[in-house]
């Protein structure tokens, strides 16, 4: 697909981590909002910290404090709203912390929509899997074989599967930024997919395929090239048809070239040098995603993540078989940098949490990191949105990582 038909048509935990601007003090007061337990068909309250007790069944009464602790005191240094979804047979939580943005002091929208990042690639390994189970993709063919003007031979041993678990060996492309605050200089860049791949594929494997892991987006950038090659249609198009209009996720959605986010959000702010010299948070909620695109585009809400990762470990998006068995296969190799055994499957990761094992993804962009998780069983799943200050920070948000660790444990 052309770039200018593309741009065309975008502008309409623990697991995997990774307009004119407001300028706001280093750290913001945090509330002293109480959290108070409801029923889903209450209405919220006006202002502070909410938990809301799911109408189909009541989480026990550890699980619920330790969630309200969790998410207590916000907005705080680390965060400025969290919100959290949890479900399954093991009991249902919902709650959310913080303030819409830092000028009005607003309660945090419960419902309100943020970007999920690297989240994205679970719907895009969906689509793929969906491709695959329809005989239209061949997860153990090159992704050379359907790409061959863009994927060079240097990368003739790349497969399909290899791109989706992160095994592929091609190294990221060049950004025109090394910090966040020239990332936010270039906000508002257009970046195309193509270009990214043949900036990538210019260079060096960083080692044969299939011999270690690395976790970078450039697999699932080649992914939604082959989805549209395969398809004929646009990846947008795609992840729509076979992804949000069976599901009912009405507030999800891919931004295109459009860097707000429409309908109601809370604001997002990043800790960085401003332009007095002086560290502080700066309002990043309008910022561009098209570097994201396949691997970390998509706006959502914690309703609509929920109901997905439900659908999918249920296989009513993925088919049970082979190809949902593949969300759950990691391969065995070493990660890249760590020489740690590798954690990625097919768009999912796996940890043990608590003496579990639980399977997710998480996602960050500046201003807000992302996660949903769930057992194989569906016994537990979490869903959360946390306006993180450091988000794609070197370690874990702290507000997100207590919110992991209240719902599921320590990781072991």
């Amino acid at each position: 697909m052309r770039r200018t038909t593309r741009t065309l048509l975008a502008a309409a935990l623990v697991l995997g981590v990774a307009a004119g601007p407001a300028v706001l003090p280093a750290t913001a007061s945090p509330s002293g909002a109480s959290v108070t337990a409801r029923s889903e068909t209450d209405p919220p309250s006006e202002a502070g910290t909410r938990s809301e007790a799911g109408t189909r069944s009541e989480a026990d009464p550890e699980l619920a404090a330790a969630m309200e602790a969790a998410i207590a005191g916000l907005p705080s240094a680390d965060a400025t709203a969290a919100l959290v979804r949890i479900g399954g047979t093991g009991g249902v939580w919902r709650g959310s912390s913080g303030v819409h943005d830092l000028t009005t002091d607003r309660a945090a929208d419960p419902g309100g929509r943020f970007r999920a990042g690297s989240v994205t690639k679970v719907f895009t390994a969906a689509v793929v899997l969906q491709l695959a189970a329809e005989g239209r993709v061949d997860l153990d063919r090159s992704a050379r074989s359907y790409l061959p003007e863009l994927v060079p031979a240097s990368y003739a041993g790349v497969t399909v599967r290899q791109l989706l678990n992160h095994t592929h060996g091609i190294p990221a492309p060049d950004f025109p930024w090394t910090t966040v605050e020239e990332a936010y200089a270039n906000r508002f860049r257009i970046h195309d997919p193509e270009e990214m791949v043949r900036s990538a594929t210019s260079k060096k494997p960083e080692f044969a395929p299939g011999e270690r892991q690395h976790y970078l987006n450039i697999g699932y950038t080649i992914a939604g090239l082959l989805v549209e090659r395969v398809t004929g249609d646009s990846y947008e198009r795609q992840v729509a048809r076979r992804v949000l209009k069976p599901l009912g996720l009405r507030d999800t959605y891919l931004p295109g070239t459009d860097p707000r986010i429409r309908g109601p959000h809370n604001h997002g702010y990043q800790r960085m040098k401003l332009d007095d010299g002086t560290t502080g948070l700066r309002d990043v909620t309008v910022w561009g995603a098209t570097d994201g695109w396949g691997a970390g585009g998509i706006i959502s809400t914690t309703a609509d993540l929920e109901r997905f990762t439900k659908a999918l470990f249920r296989g009513r998006i993925v088919p049970r078989g082979p190809m949902l068995e593949e969300m759950f296969t990691v391969p065995k190799v070493a990660d890249f940098t760590s020489g740690k055994p590798a954690e990625y499957a097919v768009g999912l990761a796996r940890k043990v949490l608590g003496g579990r094992e639980v399977w997710g993804k998480t996602g960050g962009r500046w201003g807000y990191n992302t996660a949903i998780a769930s057992t194989r069983d569906g016994s537990r799943a979490l869903v959360y949105s946390v306006n993180s200050t450091d988000a794609k920070g070197r370690d874990m948000n702290r507000v997100a990582l207590n919110i992991m660790v209240a719902a599921y444990g320590m990781p072991e």
